[in-house]
């Protein structure tokens, strides 16, 4: 397995290594994260199936009967964000998925990254990004960084790709960070701040962004589409939990000690602790 550099998303203290999708039609969403995104089948289970990277699982499909497709503005998802090793692959990417016509949702410039966005048959948001080196990144005084949502230039990232075959994501992507849907953004700042121990990094209006390291976001969490929305259900499509992966024991005690401290209900199964979070999303922490 790819060892990635020091200041990589996934080797802060904190970072997000597992989305944890419920979808109606398992055959045809797995395929299309095969064949679009690149991903391989790396354990099959009697409800669905865990897909990776060069061995590394980073999103299980899941399916059920009583499934129930999640109304827009209910809690969850907004986008699995994928993190290549570099803007040569994004672009190799990109190419891949223009020979396939696959339609986009946008493309942006984020100063800190170089972002395309898209969503999968059924829905569920999915982010493609590189990040800048971090000797490019601004912070402001208070600490967060500085981040925009600037045209990307998808014309010049296609022109300066490879058109070699594409045969899947490269060897070191992972899962960048994860954006959520939540219903109100104090009760997210107390949350992913005060509680889990991550670090307010930036604000957009209805938006927070949390890490930790110094990383420009871990999780994303906004109310465009969900303001003041009711919990989600357990039965619903889309993202049924996500884990926070902790390098740091000391921040994953320090959570459960909190959660503990605040009687949010936890189910401990070795050296992993289950919660359902205040907008009824599933979450591990694990160690």
């Amino acid at each position: 397995m790819t060892v990635h550099a020091e200041d990589h998303a996934v080797r802060m203290p904190a970072y997000i290594d597992h989305s944890h999708l419920v979808v109606r039609d398992l055959p045809m969403v797995s395929s299309w994260y095969q064949t679009i995104m690149g991903l391989t089948p790396l354990e099959k289970t009697a409800s669905g199936e865990t897909l990776g990277v060069a061995g590394r699982p980073l999103l299980t499909l899941t399916t059920q009967g009583n499934a129930a497709i999640a109304p827009q503005n209910a809690p969850g998802l907004f986008h699995t964000a994928f993190l290549v090793p570099d803007r040569t692959e994004l672009g190799r990417w990109l190419a891949h998925i223009a020979h396939n016509n696959v339609p986009l949702q946008g493309a942006s410039d984020h100063l800190v990254s170089e972002a395309i966005y898209l969503g999968d048959p059924e829905g569920n948001g999915i982010e493609v990004y590189r990040d800048r080196p971090r000797d490019e990144w601004n912070f402001i005084e208070d600490g967060m960084v500085k981040m925009a949502t600037l045209p990307l230039d998808l014309q010049a990232l296609y022109d300066e790709a490879p058109k070699d075959k594409w045969d899947g994501m490269a060897e070191g992507t992972a899962i960048g960070h994860i954006h959520l849907q939540v219903s109100d953004i104090p009760q997210a700042n107390a949350f992913f701040r005060d509680v889990l121990g991550l670090n307010l990094m930036a604000t957009y209006p209805g938006a927070s962004f949390f890490a930790s390291g110094k990383y420009h976001h871990h999780v994303g969490a906004n109310i465009w589409n969900s303001r003041g929305a009711p919990k989600r259900q357990a039965n619903m499509t889309g993202l049924s939990d996500y884990t926070v992966h902790f390098n740091d024991p000391a921040k994953l005690q320090n959570a459960v000690a909190r959660l503990d401290e605040l009687e949010i209900p936890v189910t401990r199964n070795g050296d992993t602790v289950s919660l359902i979070d205040p907008w009824g999303i599933g979450l591990k922490l694990v160690g």
